[in-house]
């Protein structure tokens, strides 16, 4: 034991040689050694970061919000008839449009990619007018 600390002693008084420029072993190149040093990581320790905010988590489409406009109509039209009736009816009208899309991509020969894409984009346009508000 007495000999490893003896020679990490006689390893860290030795110097090394790089070019004309002396440094001590341990030291790296382009290493920030004395004072400087020690007030830049003391600078970095007063600095806290804060805490990152979590956003809230919204059940529903964010992008289908009262926007469009037939957005107000599909808003009453909640109202009266009452959320679950009214998602009922919604759904039975979109999955009728699904349906007319399919028919219509069956006769004009589109593959089941193209017809995905359609319905994805009539999804959009929905968006868009506010029939999903």
């Amino acid at each position: 034991m007495a000999a490893v600390v003896g020679a990490a002693l006689v390893s860290s008084s030795c110097s090394v040689g790089l070019g004309s420029k002396k440094m001590a072993a341990g030291e790296w190149p382009g290493q920030m050694k004395g004072e400087g040093i020690s007030q830049l990581r003391n600078g970095f320790n007063m600095v806290r970061a804060a805490r990152p905010v979590r956003p809230q988590i919204k059940m529903g489409n964010p992008a289908a919000s009262s926007k469009g406009i037939f957005a107000p109509l599909v808003v009453v039209a909640r109202n009266i008839l009452g959320k679950q009736r009214f998602n009922q009816l919604r759904g039975k009208g979109i999955a009728l449009h699904s349906q007319v899309i399919t028919e219509f991509c069956k006769s004009i020969g589109a593959d089941s990619k193209q017809r995905q894409g359609l319905i994805r984009l009539a999804k959009k346009n929905g968006e868009k007018l506010g029939f999903l508000a």
